[in-house]
């Protein structure tokens, strides 16, 4: 059957108001899980299938490893404080500015209500929560030592940080002098060398063969430089999304 969203509104065991997102078949389920929650609903509606302007910018919103470092430890010290994960989950999402993580979050909390595992719900959702994110979760969740193991990606993450802006830092220069090279290579065979060629037509003297060799380079691509760059452009397109690839993306 098909799953719908309802936005509710309820009250806890210790009578707190909260309002949330539930996934379910029907109103009857949805009110069902939340009870299991722990939860006394208030009021509980259907959200529209339109556009969704608040899940529309969260599509394009990027979520940054950092932003799961804090949730990480927030989250491990809620969980140490002897808040239940609905709850705490509940509780960071009021606090999350990121709204791709905070809709994420959201869904995760409805997912646990219903009865998945954390583990298992962060699943769903890979540009939050990396394999290797999930899977230290769930044996996190059935090691009972939840709080070290989300210490432990939060330092996890931390270096992948790290390592990243030196790895960055250590390309920004090769690269800049790559571009540069071409630039000049380019100014040379399109405006220079046409120059000198023109100059030796002239005198009629017999040139060396690398000179013939290059000003032929030259004269070639001046008459198929469109094509060249549009060669250039499907070369560098087909490596990108070769990158993209499982295979590409270990290589690279």
């Amino acid at each position: 059957r098909i799953q719908m969203d309802f936005v509710y509104t309820a009250y806890t065991e210790d009578r707190r108001l909260v309002k949330g997102r539930v996934t379910a078949v029907t109103e009857e389920v949805a009110t069902e899980l939340l009870g299991y929650g722990g939860y006394r609903v208030v009021t509980l509606k259907q959200t529209l299938p339109l556009i969704n302007r608040e899940k529309l910018m969260s599509r394009f919103t990027r979520i940054k490893p950092a932003d799961i470092v804090m949730f990480s430890r927030q989250l491990a010290l809620l969980l140490e404080s002897g808040t239940d994960i609905v709850t705490s989950l509940d509780l960071l999402q009021n606090q999350i500015t990121n709204q791709t993580l905070k809709r994420i979050i959201n869904e995760v909390a409805s997912d646990i209500r219903g009865g998945t595992s954390m583990s298992a719900a962060m699943s769903k959702h890979p540009q939050a929560f990396s394999q290797i994110y999930h899977r230290a979760i769930s044996a996190g969740e059935q090691g009972g030592n939840l709080e070290v193991v989300l210490r432990q990606m939060a330092d996890y993450i931390e270096k992948s940080i790290v390592t990243q802006k030196q790895i960055k830092s250590a390309l920004t220069y090769p690269i800049i002098v790559f571009i540069v090279a071409i630039g000049v290579v380019l100014i040379l065979v399109t405006k220079v060398f046409p120059t000198f060629a023109g100059l030796y037509a002239q005198f009629g003297a017999e040139l060396p063969a690398v000179t013939r060799a290059l000003i032929g380079i030259t004269n070639w691509t001046n008459h198929y430089i469109v094509y060249l760059l549009l060669g250039i452009v499907l070369v560098v397109g087909l490596i990108f999304t070769y990158i993209r690839s499982p295979a590409g993306k270990y290589r690279w």
